[in-house]
């Protein structure tokens, strides 16, 4: 094959700029009930994510040498410098993990040595960057409670397990980031049947909230409001059947409906796993370049 033929290598990006481009990718895609490009929320644009996306770049280029917990608490300083609400400690809590993984190693082979590697010194981190976010939505509970200190000698993974019973990034902690390695998974599967990058975050998206009822949602309106988020997903990525009229034409009633009532049913932590999934499929360089994020128009 002559080079004028030979299809692009994929760019060099650091691991900074696979977190970069990952939470850009995951707030420009169209994601029902999320902010995204022309659909901001009132206390949240799509110009904050971009500004958080930015920021984390250097932190989590300095991974390896900090440490996760201390990433991710310098990762939530520099986005709540630069904005003035949480876009991103979700993300931050399922990347940097990843990052942590040594370069040139599979990251789902790796991901259980590196969890099981987290320390004391991780969980005060996390401690300290969680209040500093100020998420939605949380309340205490009766055992490692973010609010206090947390116990002596209690590791990260250990303090994320407690929870991973109701919190989806919690139980990545827990089982070995299953959830983010299946979306990555997804996403990869539909750019390569031909699908735009864009239209294949949304596809893997709507299948892991049709699956898994969103934490933030359930935090805020409880579990039976997240099951019937969840259920409406399902109904819809069912309506594919029916060809792609009738499935965007749901899909927008959707985004509607969840974006009602304050967008007090925004699927964030859904959310959160896609842009964790798009940093393992660029970190492993899993897209054929150059990508395709939109169809032309016809």
């Amino acid at each position: 094959m002559s080079a004028a033929a030979r299809p692009p290598a994929a760019p060099p990006l650091t691991l900074g700029g696979c977190a970069t481009l990952a939470c850009t990718w995951e707030a420009t895609a169209a994601k029902p009930g999320n902010v995204y490009r022309g659909a901001d929320f009132e206390d949240l644009t799509y110009a904050d994510f971009l500004t958080s996306a930015a920021v984390i770049g250097p932190v989590i280029d300095r991974t390896a040498e900090q440490g996760v917990g201390a990433t991710i608490l310098a990762a939530v300083a520099a986005t709540r410098a630069a904005v003035a609400t949480n876009t991103n400690l979700g993300m931050l809590l399922l990347i940097t993990p990843l990052a942590a993984v040594p370069r040139g190693l599979p990251l789902s082979e790796q991901i259980e040595q590196t969890l099981a590697a987290l320390t004391y010194d991780d969980t005060c981190a996390v401690y300290r960057a969680i209040p500093l976010a100020q998420p939605g939505g949380m309340g205490e509970v009766a055992e490692a409670d973010v609010h206090e200190p947390p116990p002596a000698g209690l590791t990260l993974r250990a303090a994320m397990q407690m929870a991973a019973d109701r919190d989806l990034i919690a139980r990545q902690y827990a089982n070995g980031f299953v959830e983010v390695f299946r979306t990555a998974d997804r996403i990869e599967r539909h750019a390569s049947d031909g699908q735009p990058l864009g239209e294949a975050i949304v596809l893997a998206f709507m299948e892991l909230l049709s699956e898994e009822p969103d934490s933030l949602i359930a935090r805020k309106l409880g579990a039976e409001a997240a099951r019937e988020v969840s259920q409406h997903a399902a109904t819809i990525l069912d309506s594919r059947r029916h060809g792609d009229d009738s499935f965007h034409a749901m899909r927008a009633e959707y985004d509607f409906w969840l974006r009602a009532d304050g967008h007090r049913r925004n699927p964030g932590t859904t959310a959160d796993v896609i842009a964790a999934a798009l940093f393992v499929v660029l970190r492993e360089n899993r897209l054929a370049w150059p990508v395709k994020f939109y169809a032309p128009p016809t």
